[in-house]
C-alpha cells in the first residue's frame, strides 16, 4: 500500500507593501477634498462640541460642566417651541416641495410641453436669487399695509387674509422656500429621469402599458435614489431655517420672536446674549437631530431598493 506524501506546511502569504510613492499618489487625489473638509467641517464641529461642555461663570471663569448645558437646553420651553415650529414647517414644505418638483420633472420628461426650455428656466430661475433678497421681495408682497396684499385690499375694497399674521406666517415662509428651491429639485429629478434607458419604455409600450403605468411602474422606481436625496436635502434645509424668518421679523416683530426657530435662538444666545456655550449646545443638538432624521429618511426611502 502506497504511502500518501506528506502535505507541505501552509506558508503565510507574503504581504507586499506598495511603494511610498504610490501611497502618496493616492493621498494626493484625496487631499483637495480632505483638507477643506477637515478645516470647514470637522474642526468647527469639534470646537463647537468642546464649547458645549463648558460654561462661563462670574465666579471661577470658564468651567467644565459636562452635559449640564444639554440638560438646560432640553428643559427650556423656548427651544422646544422653536423645534415645534420647524417640524410644522417641514410637514408643510417637504411634501409640497417634492410633489411640485416631481410634477414639473415628469412634465418636462413627457416631451409634451410647449417651449420646455422656457418652462424649465422659469422654474429654476428663482434658485439664482439669494435667500435674503427673496425674503425681502416676498415680505413686501405679503405686506397688508404697504405691499401687494395691502394694495389689492385697497383697490378692490375686499378683506384678504394677512400672510404675516401669526396663523399664516409658517405657510408664508414655506411659500418662499418653495419658490426658491422647487427648480433645483426639479432639475435633479429630471436628470434622473433622462438617465432611464429608453428601451424600458419601448418594451412597456409594446406590452400595452399606458402613460400612467409607465410613470408608476418604471419612472418612479427608477428615480427612487434621486427622490431620497432631494428629500434629505429638503429636510436638512428645513432644520436650518433662519434667513426667511430673520428677515421677516423686522416687518412683524410681534409675530416672529428672536427664538422663532432653533437657529434663531442660537443666534440670539450667541450675538445678543454672549452665551456662546449655550449657543454651541443648541447647535450640537440640532446637528444631531438633523443627522438622525436624515438617516431615518434615507433608510426608509431606500428600503426594498435593489
Amino acid at each position: 500500500m502506497k504511502k500518501r506524501p506528506a502535505s507541505s506546511p501552509l506558508r503565510a502569504p507574503v504581504v507586499r507593501r506598495r511603494p511610498l510613492r504610490q501611497r502618496l499618489t493616492g493621498w494626493s487625489f484625496v487631499l483637495p477634498f480632505a483638507l477643506p473638509f477637515l478645516l470647514a467641517v470637522v474642526a468647527p464641529t469639534l470646537y463647537t462640541a468642546g464649547l458645549s461642555l463648558f460654561q462661563e461663570r462670574l465666579i471661577g471663569g470658564v468651567t467644565f460642566v459636562g452635559l449640564d448645558n444639554y440638560k438646560e437646553q432640553l428643559s427650556d420651553p423656548r427651544f422646544w417651541d422653536g423645534v415645534t415650529r420647524v417640524v410644522i414647517f417641514l410637514l408643510i414644505q417637504v411634501p409640497l416641495m417634492m410633489g411640485l418638483a416631481l410634477g414639473a420633472a415628469l412634465a418636462l420628461d413627457s416631451a409634451r410641453l410647449y417651449a420646455p426650455a422656457i418652462f424649465r428656466l422659469g422654474i429654476f430661475l428663482p434658485y439664482a436669487v439669494p435667500g435674503v433678497v427673496a425674503s425681502l421681495l416676498w415680505g413686501y408682497i405679503y405686506g397688508a399695509q404697504f405691499g401687494m396684499v395691502g394694495d389689492l385690499k385697497q383697490f378692490f375694497d375686499i378683506n384678504l387674509p394677512d400672510p404675516l399674521s401669526s396663523t399664516l406666517i409658517l405657510p408664508a415662509i414655506s411659500n418662499i422656500g418653495l419658490w426658491l428651491y422647487v427648480g433645483y429639485n426639479m432639475l435633479v429629478l429630471y436628470a434622473a429621469l433622462k438617465a432611464i434607458p429608453s428601451e424600458l419604455f419601448e418594451a412597456a409600450r409594446l406590452d400595452g402599458a399606458g402613460t400612467w403605468h409607465i410613470v408608476i411602474g418604471i419612472k418612479l422606481p427608477a428615480i427612487r435614489g434621486a427622490l431620497v436625496i432631494t428629500t434629505i436635502f429638503s429636510v436638512i434645509g428645513g432644520f436650518q431655517l433662519f434667513n426667511e424668518p430673520n428677515i421677516l421679523r423686522a416687518m412683524v416683530p410681534n409675530v416672529i420672536s428672536t427664538d422663532f426657530t432653533p437657529n434663531m435662538y442660537a443666534y440670539t444666545l450667541s450675538f445678543a446674549g454672549q452665551q456662546y456655550n449655550s449657543a454651541a449646545t443648541v447647535a450640537m443638538i440640532m446637528g444631531l437631530v438633523t443627522a438622525v432624521v436624515a438617516f431615518a429618511v434615507q433608510r426608509r426611502g431606500m428600503r426594498g431598493a435593489a
